[in-house]
Protein backbone atom coordinates (compact mmCIF):
# COMPACT_ATOMS: atom_id res chain seq x y z
CA UNK A 1 0.00 0.00 0.00
CA UNK A 2 1.47 3.71 -1.20
CA UNK A 3 2.11 5.55 1.96
CA UNK A 4 0.54 9.26 1.78
CA UNK A 5 4.04 11.37 1.53
CA UNK A 6 3.34 14.60 -0.36
CA UNK A 7 5.39 14.21 -3.78
CA UNK A 8 5.82 16.69 -6.61
CA UNK A 9 5.70 16.64 -9.98
CA UNK A 10 8.26 19.10 -11.66
CA UNK A 11 9.70 21.05 -14.51
CA UNK A 12 12.87 22.27 -15.76
CA UNK A 13 13.90 25.22 -18.39
CA UNK A 14 17.87 23.59 -19.12
CA UNK A 15 20.26 25.77 -20.61
CA UNK A 16 19.85 24.36 -23.97
CA UNK A 17 16.10 25.45 -24.14
CA UNK A 18 14.91 22.45 -23.70
CA UNK A 19 12.44 21.19 -21.25
CA UNK A 20 13.08 18.33 -18.71
CA UNK A 21 10.11 16.87 -16.15
CA UNK A 22 10.34 14.55 -13.44
CA UNK A 23 9.30 13.61 -9.83
CA UNK A 24 10.46 13.36 -6.54
CA UNK A 25 9.56 13.83 -2.57
CA UNK A 26 12.06 16.09 -2.02
CA UNK A 27 11.76 18.78 -3.95
CA UNK A 28 15.09 21.40 -2.97
CA UNK A 29 16.96 18.34 -2.71
CA UNK A 30 16.16 17.11 -5.94
CA UNK A 31 16.57 20.64 -7.73
CA UNK A 32 19.73 20.45 -5.83
CA UNK A 33 21.10 17.34 -7.22
CA UNK A 34 19.99 18.84 -11.16
CA UNK A 35 22.13 21.74 -10.75
CA UNK A 36 25.33 20.28 -9.44
CA UNK A 37 25.16 18.09 -12.24
CA UNK A 38 24.08 14.86 -10.00
CA UNK A 39 20.39 14.89 -11.41
CA UNK A 40 19.04 12.63 -14.04
CA UNK A 41 21.50 11.52 -17.09
CA UNK A 42 19.52 13.86 -19.27
CA UNK A 43 19.75 17.19 -17.16
CA UNK A 44 23.84 16.28 -16.48
CA UNK A 45 24.96 18.04 -19.25
CA UNK A 46 22.50 20.66 -19.38
CA UNK A 47 23.00 22.90 -16.58
CA UNK A 48 22.28 25.63 -15.31
CA UNK A 49 18.68 24.34 -15.29
CA UNK A 50 15.82 26.54 -13.68
CA UNK A 51 12.52 25.45 -11.83
CA UNK A 52 9.91 26.45 -14.06
CA UNK A 53 6.54 24.72 -12.10
CA UNK A 54 6.16 22.44 -9.80
CA UNK A 55 2.73 20.43 -7.97
CA UNK A 56 2.04 19.22 -5.53
CA UNK A 57 0.29 15.87 -4.87
CA UNK A 58 -0.73 13.56 -2.21
CA UNK A 59 1.26 10.61 -3.89
CA UNK A 60 4.67 9.28 -5.64
CA UNK A 61 1.93 7.67 -8.35
CA UNK A 62 0.01 10.88 -9.21
CA UNK A 63 3.04 12.83 -9.16
CA UNK A 64 4.31 9.86 -11.38
CA UNK A 65 1.15 9.69 -13.82
CA UNK A 66 1.58 13.60 -14.12
CA UNK A 67 5.82 13.18 -15.36
CA UNK A 68 4.51 10.66 -17.85
CA UNK A 69 1.18 12.97 -19.17
CA UNK A 70 4.13 15.65 -19.59
CA UNK A 71 7.28 13.76 -21.53
CA UNK A 72 4.27 12.50 -23.90
CA UNK A 73 3.71 16.11 -25.14
CA UNK A 74 5.07 17.57 -28.52
CA UNK A 75 7.01 20.51 -27.34
CA UNK A 76 4.51 23.39 -28.58
CA UNK A 77 2.13 21.40 -26.36
CA UNK A 78 5.00 21.61 -23.20
CA UNK A 79 4.83 25.41 -23.86
CA UNK A 80 0.51 25.30 -23.85
CA UNK A 81 1.16 23.92 -20.43
CA UNK A 82 3.34 25.95 -18.49
CA UNK A 83 1.83 28.82 -20.50
CA UNK A 84 -1.63 27.86 -18.58
CA UNK A 85 0.24 26.98 -15.77
CA UNK A 86 1.61 31.01 -15.99
CA UNK A 87 4.89 30.14 -16.79
CA UNK A 88 6.42 33.42 -18.70
CA UNK A 89 8.65 31.78 -21.01
CA UNK A 90 9.99 34.65 -22.65
CA UNK A 91 11.34 35.66 -19.57
CA UNK A 92 12.53 32.51 -17.59
CA UNK A 93 14.33 31.50 -20.87
CA UNK A 94 16.82 34.36 -19.71
CA UNK A 95 20.49 32.47 -18.28
CA UNK A 96 21.56 33.06 -16.07
CA UNK A 97 19.79 33.40 -12.68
Amino acid sequence: METKTKSYFYVLLCCDGSFYGGYTVDLKRRFREHSEGRGAKYTRTRTPVKLLYFQEYATKSEAMKAEYAFKKLSRREKERFLEKAGVDLAQAAKFPG
